[in-house]
């Protein structure tokens, strides 16, 4: 006979980024109780609001299966003494199994016999083994924890109700000084507290308090709703994801509205508008059907709509205050000058390790100007690239900025447009925060690019420079992200440049000072290792391709992406193995000069009239088909030459010759540190 299990936490109101991660940890880590203690079961359904985390086990078995296990022991020569009797050594192991000497017996395994028991053990009642269940709450982890009253464990919030039933049976429980009962809490102004019946009336009796429990419902009740306004008055919302999931776990009771704002402050930039309805206040945007935005925003009330009139006057009066400043930063920053701003830039710490902020610009516009010059800009991109990186940070002093700090470079771009500044030095000051996070999108123009990935390498090596380097998951300066982003943006743009000469040579710079050039480049490797696990990549593979002589990014990625690929096909053991071989002997060459006079068979003319003909500057498929085509020409010299002979002129040029292959396959792979068993 199969039953229901509940289980409801209910908590002070939670953060609602944590609602969603929580109400499935909850599910994980009770999926996993039931399973290591053998109780079957159909499937598990979760519930959460702001207040409580919940479970609901379905078909769950009334008792866990019977256990039978065979367990091992020593041979029968230790488990025996002279005269036949049981040792201690094999009255020692029945006796950590539960069982006695009785319970053994002999199997013989390859000739010889060994003590073996079976252990059969009968389930227990599932109530039994529900009495263990409160470590699967109180284990539960989160980002930040709390302690409250007398409680010496912490939690995310406190804990004001526990309900645990078995169908309709109570269990007994107690977490954090809580006792489990039957009451819930219902709607915080429309509800009250109620008594759950049973498992399987959990959502109808929290119906009934104003809680919609199941957040897949309250989801599609605000979407509904929100289809149901647009219908109603010929608009169209932006129902963004992230926010969506937002609004959804700060409601218990879902009641979407629409509310609206003067049509003069639409004179303000969009994104100043959007940032101050949709990141300040959780209001979902709101486009004509052409997709121009309206003075509107739709909202969700936590409550039915009885008196929904004030809440939307409420909502609508929160927004105005927002508004008001918005429409005064916009007015009076146009006042400001550029010039000014970057000269107050200098009063400015970055950091007090390292300096201002107007140290930082003059060290990412030297960076910017070197890299241009590797890359050939056009005169007009490098004009825009030095006004660019002389003034790019200005915007961090306007009082926009200033009061909405999500928009960095974006009101950069504004005001330098409305300065008079280009349109390739506006695009570049909104795109050097690009990307800014480890997916989101990257830079478009050449000159955003290089503004960005110099901004980028002067915060890494200035902070590795003063010794603050990111430990353990530490990273208070966010560097991960930006040895991230300048990876992203190498492997985007395809630059042709190698990442360990350019650190060598923007280390050299001469009025540049940093520090620790080795520590960021372990770090940068580290990033490049994490994103190829992160795309599945084996680990021989990553540990190759991240030891080749030539460090450009996007041929490093290219490279692991190939030999992922080559590893399932037929030829690829053979192919490096053989190479692999080449690269062993290789390390051992003192020379890589080569003279054709000392070959003394076929099979050396023709390794070397191969190596001859590579071309390893085409594309990096063809490169690395042409290494792999060798296989049969490197068998073939191993097969017939004798490397490490006792003539040292013959063993040094057959060497040599080895050492010349290596060194060209060397910029893709160090073939022998990739596993083929």
């Amino acid at each position: 006979m199969v039953k229901n299990l509940l289980v409801e936490l209910g908590l002070e109101e939670l953060p609602a980024y944590v609602v969603t991660p929580s109400m499935e940890q909850l599910r994980d880590r009770m999926a996993n109780f039931l399973q290591e203690h053998r109780l079957e079961f159909q499937e598990i359904e979760t519930f959460s609001t702001p207040r409580r985390l919940a479970v609901c086990v379905r078909g769950l078995a009334d008792q866990q299966t019977d256990l039978t296990e065979d367990f091992k022991g020593p041979a029968k020569k230790i488990a025996l003494d002279a005269d036949g009797n049981f040792t201690k050594a094999a009255e020692g192991f029945v006796r950590g199994k539960g069982l006695t000497t009785a319970d053994i017996r002999f199997e013989e395994i390859k000739g010889e016999e060994y003590v073996y028991v079976t252990k059969q053990e009968s389930g227990k009642p599932v109530k039994e083994v529900l009495a263990n269940l409160a470590p699967v709450l109180t284990g539960m982890t989160f980002p930040v924890s709390m302690r409250w009253a007398s409680n010496k464990a912490s939690y995310i919030r406190p804990v004001h109700t526990v309900t645990v039933l078995l169908d309709d049976d109570l269990l007994d429980l107690e977490l954090f000084g809580v006792q489990s009962n039957r009451l819930s809490r219902g709607h915080r102004f429309l509800g009250h507290d109620v008594e759950i019946a049973s498992a399987d009336s959990y959502e109808a009796d929290l119906a009934s308090v104003f809680v919609v429990a199941n957040p897949t419902q309250r989801q599609q009740m605000i979407v509904e709703q929100i289809k149901a306004l647009e219908e109603k008055h010929g608009i169209q919302v932006e129902i963004d994801p992230d926010l969506l999931n937002e609004v959804l776990n700060l409601v218990e009771y879902p009641t979407a509205f629409l509310g609206q704002f003067d049509a003069k402050y639409l004179e303000v930039p969009e994104e100043v508008l959007i940032t101050s309805m949709k990141n300040h206040q959780r209001y979902f945007v709101v486009r004509d059907q052409a997709g121009q935005l309206l003075p509107a925003f739709v909202s969700v009330h936590n409550g039915n709509d009885q008196h929904l009139e004030n809440v939307i006057k409420g909502n609508q009066k929160v927004l105005l205050a927002r508004l008001e400043d918005a429409e005064f930063f916009w007015r009076e920053d146009q006042k400001l000058e550029i010039t000014d701003l970057v000269t107050k830039l200098e009063h400015v710490t970055f950091h007090e390790k390292i300096g201002s902020l107007a140290d930082h610009m003059k060290r990412t516009k030297e960076i910017a100007l070197y890299l241009a010059q590797q890359l050939d800009l056009s005169a007009s991109d490098l004009a825009d690239l030095e006004r660019a990186a002389t003034i790019y940070k200005f915007d961090l002093l306007t009082g926009m900025v200033g009061e909405f700090d999500e928009l960095q470079g974006v009101m950069g771009e504004k005001y330098a447009r409305l300065a008079g500044e280009s349109s390739g030095v506006a695009t570049a000051i909104r795109e050097h925060y690009l990307p800014s996070s480890s997916e989101g999108a990257l830079p478009e123009s050449q000159v955003g690019a290089i503004l960005a990935f110099a901004d980028k390498l002067d915060t890494l090596l200035s902070f590795f420079s003063v010794s603050l380097i990111p430990s353990g998951s530490n990273d208070p300066y966010a560097l991960r992200r930006a040895a991230q982003g300048l990876v992203r943006i190498l492997e985007e743009r395809a630059w042709p440049l190698d990442l360990k000469d350019l650190l060598a040579q923007v280390y050299d710079l001469a009025s540049l000072a940093y520090n620790n050039q080795a520590e960021v480049l372990t770090f940068i490797q580290a990033r490049l290792d994490k994103m190829l696990a992160d795309d599945q990549m084996a680990k021989d593979i990553r540990t190759a391709v991240l030891a080749s002589t030539t460090w450009q990014v996007p041929q490093l990625l290219a490279t692991a992406k190939w030999l992922t690929k080559q590893a399932q096909t037929e030829g690829y053991k053979v192919a490096v193995e053989n190479l692999a071989r080449v690269f062993n002997l290789a390390e051992k060459a003192e020379t890589r000069t080569v003279d054709d006079s000392l070959f003394d068979n076929l099979a050396e003319s023709k390794f070397y009239q191969a190596i001859s003909r590579l071309d390893l500057t085409q594309s990096l498929p063809a490169s690395l088909d042409q290494l792999f085509a060798l296989s049969p020409v490197i068998a073939d010299f191993f097969d017939n030459t004798m490397v490490m002979v006792d003539d040292q002129a013959v063993k040094n040029n057959r060497l040599a010759l080895l050492a010349s292959l290596a060194d060209q396959a060397g910029q893709f792979a160090i073939f022998n540190q990739l596993q083929t068993k």
